[in-house]
């Protein structure tokens, strides 16, 4: 499971850095999609000269740090910016991977947009960029017996469904009973 969720995270950052504005730096082959990020969106990243197949990539920016993967020399990865960040301002990113000489260090400014992601309608419309509660969703219908509903507790079974269980719990088993007497009157 892994492995196919970073083909296909890997698959979309590629398709996203191919059609999307990207920013270059001249120093250390850094790029970043989309060129100006805003705060709280999410930043792809491309990282050629590294000899090696993974790397970080770390920035006061950043929620935590990417991790980076590849090969023949480019890595991508993955991050978020931080919504509390300052818009329109600079900030730098600290890539550490292998190079060619051993371990590999390259540094690149990021500059953000201005405004933020909240507000071109990539987030919730409450201001959160993921869930701040459970969801009640799944289990069948049970979602309201595990929040603690009393009303759905006290609508659950009662004689009555009792009653109806134990009605067709019988006729199964006369049902088995007759068709197993036929088999054998057939074989005999």
């Amino acid at each position: 499971m892994g492995s196919l969720r970073l083909t296909l995270c890997t698959g979309v950052l590629a398709a996203t850095a191919t059609l999307a504005p990207v920013a270059h730096a001249a120093d250390g082959g850094v790029s970043v999609s989309p060129t100006t990020p805003a705060p709280g969106g999410d930043l792809g990243l491309r990282v050629t000269g590294c000899t090696g197949r993974t790397g970080v990539a770390t920035s006061a920016a950043f929620v935590g740090e990417a991790r980076l993967s590849g090969v023949d020399g480019t890595l991508t990865g993955e991050t978020r910016i931080r919504s509390a960040v300052r818009p329109e301002r600079s900030y730098e990113v600290q890539v550490t991977c292998d190079g060619a000489d051993g371990p590999r260090s390259i540094t690149a400014p990021l500059t953000l947009a201005g405004g933020s992601a909240r507000s071109s309608g990539g987030q919730h419309p409450s201001g959160h960029a993921s869930p701040v509660a459970p969801v009640k969703a799944g289990g069948g219908g049970t979602a309201r017996l595990a929040a603690g509903d009393e009303d759905a507790r006290a609508t659950g079974p009662n004689a009555a469904h009792a009653v109806t269980g134990l009605v067709l719990a019988g006729a199964a088993g006369v049902a088995v009973k007759v068709l197993g007497g036929r088999r054998s009157r057939r074989t005999g």
